[in-house]
């Protein structure tokens, strides 16, 4: 059997893992071998409707690595977002909280972007830079930390928010693999066409259902909400002039994100048994139900893309880390898209753990040493409590039909409205700029 030593493997070929395979290429050259397993490499993205949020943060990390010149002509960008509270049938709709200018001069918050573009540029550019991908259809991935667990991991379900749910190795088969010192070294990974990758860290870049994380035995902690999102995509007769739009209704919110042209992303949440009648309805009828939230302010509206319905969980593993791996992106963590970070939170792994890395290389240790991975998760656990904690209580306090929480809530949504200060807060938390952000984030190359 062959067998190839690699620095860094990383299972899945969605935003996350492309994104760090070609941070981890730029920034250390062609003697650090990268490579990216995914059955789904190569194929043709172009059937992806589904469209992401990009925030100011994430546009500076694609446009460090080169990427964003690529996808910039499809990327619409967010130059307002107005936020109301209402229940279904309400005639008028008052705008409580509005999101209007930019970071900085040029620059807005956030941009949309359908998934296929970014994908798509993102594996051209890890082509060119000399990342090694692996599209096989299964590999066995081999660890002493791994032997005797393959326990399926504790905890609830979630929508994978934004990111393309990346096609992993299908089979992981446990099996010891020589260690000194008591530890391992590597990490033998057993492709399909019996040749052996051997890596000194594993990336667990493979979804929220992630066949590492479980063979790795790191439980996760979360539970499910009572409710789905429905995803479509509209055109519409009027211009969005690049307005999103957020309504916070009883059975959740419902988003209307700007895409190029007079097209908009629609995110809609729904109890879950509402959201299974509700997609299930003939066109008309569907139609009928999405004019009902939508409105007439931008014309007449068509359903242009298809539907599909996601249930809606949270979930966050209990370690981001554990010997030679580490997990990212929706493998650590999945929130409610209630604020629509969910790729974002995964950009932040990836430039988190690139960073973390890229130091410790240079200075001659080892990707995978256990202070490279400490120092990854101390850099991420907290902030991603944070997020998802909060995203869930911002779900918890809006989705429902107390009056009280509607005046409580409402005061509040006008208090930031009239403090400046506060306002640009809640922006530059939005656009991924406040905190300990990662030189990537800013906009600096590693």
């Amino acid at each position: 059997m062959a067998r190839t030593d690699i620095d860094v493997l990383i299972a899945g070929g969605g935003f996350t893992g492309l994104t760090l395979a070609i941070a981890l290429r730029q920034a250390l050259g062609a003697p650090f071998a990268v490579g990216v397993a995914d059955p789904s490499l190569g194929a043709s993205h172009a059937g992806d409707e589904r469209a992401s949020a990009v925030v100011a943060a994430g546009r500076r990390l694609f446009d460090t690595l080169d990427v964003w010149n690529g996808v910039a002509d499809q990327a619409q960008p967010i130059l307002d977002m107005v936020v109301t509270d209402s229940r279904l049938d309400d005639a008028i709709r008052p705008v409580f909280l509005t999101f209007a200018g930019e970071i900085e001069t040029g620059e807005p918050f956030a941009h949309m972007i359908e998934n296929h573009y970014l994908v798509d540029a993102l594996e051209a550019k890890a082509r060119e830079v000399g990342v090694e991908l692996y599209s096989l259809a299964a590999a066995d991935f081999s660890h002493p930390a791994l032997e005797g667990q393959g326990r399926p991991p504790a905890g609830g379900r979630g929508w994978v928010n934004g990111e393309p749910p990346p096609t992993p190795p299908r089979s992981f088969y446990p099996q010891p693999s020589p260690s000194r010192g008591g530890s391992a070294q590597r990490i033998d990974v057993a492709l399909a066409n019996n040749e052996t990758l051997s890596c000194r860290l594993l990336v667990a870049a493979d979804g929220p259902q992630s066949s590492i994380r479980a063979k790795a035995g790191i439980a996760t902690h979360g539970w499910t909400y009572r409710q789905s999102a429905l995803v479509t995509t509209v055109g519409h007769e009027r211009d969005h002039q690049g307005r999103a739009e957020e309504h916070f209704l009883p059975a959740g919110p419902f988003a209307i994100l700007p895409l190029k042209g007079r097209r908009s992303s629609i995110v809609w949440t729904e109890a879950m048994r509402e959201a299974e009648r509700i997609v299930a309805l003939p066109d008309d009828g569907f139609h009928a139900e999405l004019e009902r939230r939508f409105k007439l302010h931008l014309g007449e509206i068509t359903v242009v893309g298809a539907r599909r319905i996601h249930p809606l969980g949270f979930c966050v593993a209990r370690s981001f880390i554990a010997e030679r791996i580490a997990l990212v992106g929706d493998a650590a963590h999945v929130i409610h898209p209630v604020a629509g970070q969910g790729l974002n939170m995964g950009l932040k792994d990836v430039a988190a753990l690139a960073e973390a890395i890229v130091d410790a290389v240079r200075l001659g240790l080892d990707p995978g040493s256990p202070s490279v991975l400490e120092r990854y998760q101390r850099w991420r656990r907290f902030d991603t409590m944070s997020m998802g904690l909060a995203t869930d209580g911002i779900n918890r306090l809006f989705s429902n039909r107390s009056d009280v929480l509607r005046l409580v809530r409402d005061i509040g949504l006008g208090l930031v409205e009239r403090v400046p200060n506060l306002k640009r807060l809640f922006i530059r938390e939005a656009a991924g700029l406040v905190g300990e952000v990662p030189k990537l984030l800013r906009g600096e190359a590693l």
